[in-house]
Order: structure tokens, then sequence, then C-alpha cells
């Protein structure tokens, strides 16, 4: 099976934009807009636009020392992959943050890919813009009809599990929908919840799914 797993507060203890911008000093304002469109009530791609635009000027060394010591994995992570790796999965990720960040813990977490945006920066400073393939509401279900498409997978071979409402379009290709912790807006399409914030409790989910 191919397990895509969204980042922020999935994989992620929190939101890395609300993270940096905490340790840039501009959390308020940008945590008011990540809650907002995480339960559907703001478009994404505005919101993000807007999110990272408040990152301007952040010393490229700040972001650095921020993931290295503000950033903590959800619990149960690590050995929720490696658990579903030695099933045979491929497990990857599609994140609406930042490809800094996913790539700095895929090796760690023991992921096989990861897709998210792209801060830019220039002489060492962010410039308060993105880009990247996953700045969109229906980015990550495009994302995932492409990887199905590469690997020859149909829908019931696919397993989705994400928070928030980015996520809702990865959700409408997959048979197997895992809303961890997750908004309303994401419950309501999910085939399984998981209110814990423990993400070993998903191990047993695919492990009665392979009997």
């Amino acid at each position: 099976m191919l397990v895509v797993f969204d980042f922020d507060s999935t994989l992620l203890d929190g939101e890395s934009i609300d993270i940096l911008a905490k340790k840039y000093r501009v959390e308020s304002a940008v945590s008011y807009i990540t809650k907002e469109a995480m339960e559907g009530k703001l478009d994404f791609f505005e919101s993000l636009i807007k999110r990272v635009a408040f990152l301007e000027d952040m010393p490229l060394s700040l972001v650095q020392e921020s993931i290295r010591n503000d950033f903590t994995l959800m619990n149960g992570a690590i050995e929720c992959i490696q658990a579903l790796r030695d099933m045979g999965h491929i497990v990857v990720c599609f994140s609406g943050g930042f490809h800094i960040i996913t790539e700095y813990f895929k090796d760690r977490l023991g992921l096989h890919a990861t897709f998210s945006n792209i801060l830019h920066h220039k002489n060492a400073k962010l410039t308060g813009k993105i880009g990247g393939d996953m700045m969109f509401a229906d980015s990550k279900g495009r994302m995932l009809q492409n990887l199905q498409g590469v690997l020859g997978l149909q829908s019931d071979e696919c397993v989705v599990i994400g928070d928030g409402a980015n996520d809702l379009s990865m959700f409408s290709y997959a048979d197997t929908r895992i809303a961890f912790c997750a908004k309303e807006i994401l419950r309501r399409q999910a085939t399984h919840c998981v209110e814990n914030k423990d993400l070993r409790e998903i191990i047993s989910i695919l492990e009665a799914m392979d009997k």
C-alpha cells in the first residue's frame, strides 16, 4: 500500500509556520490565520501567502536553529512509520508546509519521500515568498492521483492520514481515510478517527486491514 501522511499536526506536534512565527515574534497574527485555514474557513492558498509574508527578513540561520531546537515529532511517529515499512508499505508525506523542514525530518522518520513547498530566501534571509506543488486546497489530491498513476495503484491500495481542511482533497482518492486528532470538517469524511495524540494507534488499523 501507499500510506500518505500530512506533516503539520500529524507527523509534527504543531504547525511549522506557527513555530517559525513564534521564533520570529509574529506568532499572534500567523496562528489566527492558521487556525481559520485548518478549519476550512479561509482559502488555503490565500492563507499560506499571507502567513509566509509575515516571515519576511527572517534570517535563514534562525529558521535552521528553530528546526533543530523548537520542533517536536508527534508521539509515536517514528515507531509508526517503521512498523508500516516493516509491513511492506510505501510511506510518504504531503505537506502544505516547507521543504526545509520535511527534508530535515525525512530520514529520522524513515519516510520514502516528502512533497512540500519552498520558502524562498535571498542573501540568507526569507523573502516572504513561497512556491511549490502543495500551495492549493486541491494540491494533495492531485499529487496522490499522480503517484497512483506512477505506481499503478488504485484507491483501495492507498491510506491517507491528516488533521485539517487541506487534507480533504487527498481523502477523495483513498478508500482508507484516517482523521488524526482532526478538525470536524475532516472527521466527517474519514473512515477511521484517532483521538489520542499517538500515531502508534494507526498501526493497529492497518494491521486489521492486512488480516
